[in-house]
């Protein structure tokens, strides 16, 4: 992955991408390294259980979020953070409407294409 975002990232510049089903996404910052990303949830909707090969620390920005990495489930508020392992099997659920703060290394391509 050869491209890479300005050492700044402004929020007011950045679209949202919308990916169905109540959540949507922009992208904060990345290399072929590192990426962040902010993803927006309404109330209900959910991060479909997945796996990658990427490390990926979270935040939780705001709202609550049932969140299950490897079978086990927490609920988390704004302030609260979780860690996949690299294939763990992973996913969220919406309580109240809010945004997480996610970081991935290395970058996901597949958010780019």
């Amino acid at each position: 992955m050869d491209q890479q975002t300005d050492v700044f990232i402004l929020d007011q510049n950045l679209d949202w991408q919308d990916l169905g089903n109540g959540i949507r996404r922009k992208l904060l910052g990345y290399n072929g390294s590192i990426m962040m990303a902010r993803i927006e949830f309404q109330a209900g909707a959910i991060g479909t259980e997945h796996s990658h090969p990427h490390i990926q620390c979270s935040m939780v920005e705001s709202g609550a979020f049932d969140v299950t990495i490897s079978g086990r489930t927490q609920r988390l508020r704004a302030g609260d953070g979780y860690l996949v392992p690299a294939d763990a099997v992973h996913g969220a659920v919406c309580v109240e409407p809010g945004i997480l703060l996610d970081t991935f290394t290395p970058a996901r391509g597949d958010f780019l294409a």
